[in-house]
């Protein structure tokens, strides 16, 4: 056992990416779900149907992806375990706290989507089940940036809170786009009931949450490369690229209708926005390198991706 641990440490890197990856993967393949209408596809859980686990003829196109989607929850679970396993044989205790939630997050989330089967497609719990996606994705940033990231200090109180303030604001941003989505066209299936909420109203809602987002991600930024703060500022202007992007696509998939291709394309975007604020709220916390893990489970001097 010691002698596999030490050898799934080498790829511990690797495996820690491959989860991000993975998980931003599976909002993408759920949203196909959903704007296919495939979202009863099986229309119960954990069973795909009363009479098998697994998609039959009878249930069409639609069983078949469902199932699919089902069916990469596997995928992503084996790649937490290994990510588990290999932070155990660096010898990482942060790390291996951080693959050990994330690989709790996988059982969980499947079990909340099968409650979203079993109540028809609620559009609460369907809201749910993609903002544990999100913090799952967060979790996953936090390991990647305890692997591997620059030697920094604390940032002071001023982009500090900013920096959280501005995280917050991104989750309320994601939320109220779970809203809107609960009150447009795309249930995931012809029968699954709306949320009763005016789309209209609830899309501009979403928009100046936007805006507010948008606001102090500038502002912040201004802060970081005022005081200095590089690494802060490189993470801030990659999020402000995603926030403008998704703004643009936002805007633009609301004028044509909702048009799947957009729409999937926006659920890609808020999982990388997902991303980019847990990149931003860790920016700001003290991080050295001499805590990072090498591959053989020693003490790494340097930091893996230090700035110039």
């Amino acid at each position: 056992m010691s002698a596999l641990l030490d050898r799934l440490a080498r790829h511990l890197w690797p495996l820690a990416v491959a989860n991000l990856l993975a998980n931003i993967g599976i909002v993408v393949t759920g949203a196909a779900v959903r704007l296919t209408g495939s979202g009863l596809g099986c229309p119960t859980w954990p069973r795909c149907s009363e009479e098998s686990y697994v998609a039959h003829g009878e249930l069409g196109i639609n069983g078949v992806i469902e199932f699919g989607n089902r069916t990469l929850t596997f995928l992503l679970a084996a790649i937490a375990v290994l990510c588990f396993l290999a932070a155990l044989g660096a010898r990482h205790r942060r790390a291996t706290w951080l693959a050990f939630v994330i690989g709790l997050g996988i059982p969980l989330q499947a079990v909340i989507g099968g409650i979203t089967v079993l109540t028809d497609l609620n559009p609460w719990i369907v809201s749910g089940h993609f903002l544990l996606s999100m913090a799952i994705i967060m979790v996953c940033i936090a390991l990647l940036d305890e692997l591997r990231s620059p030697d920094r200090s604390a940032a002071p109180p001023v982009p500090r809170v900013l920096a959280w303030v501005t995280t917050a604001a991104g989750w309320v941003v994601l939320y109220l786009g779970t809203v809107v989505t609960g009150a447009g066209p795309h249930a995931g299936d012809a029968e699954a009931r709306r949320n009763g909420l005016d789309p209209a109203t609830v899309s501009q809602v979403h928009a100046i949450a936007v805006y507010v987002l948008v606001a102090l991600t500038v502002a912040l930024l201004v802060v970081a490369l005022r005081g200095g703060h590089r690494w802060l500022a490189t993470v801030t202007g990659l999020v402000l690229l995603i926030e403008l992007l998704q703004g643009v696509l936002g805007w633009v998939q609301y004028w044509l209708d909702l048009p799947v291709g957009l729409v999937a394309l926006h659920m890609l975007g808020a999982a990388l926005l997902a991303a980019g604020l847990g990149r931003i709220a860790l920016a700001v916390l003290p991080h050295h390198a001499a805590h990072e893990a090498r591959a053989d489970g020693g003490s790494q001097p340097d930091a893996a991706t230090r700035l110039p």
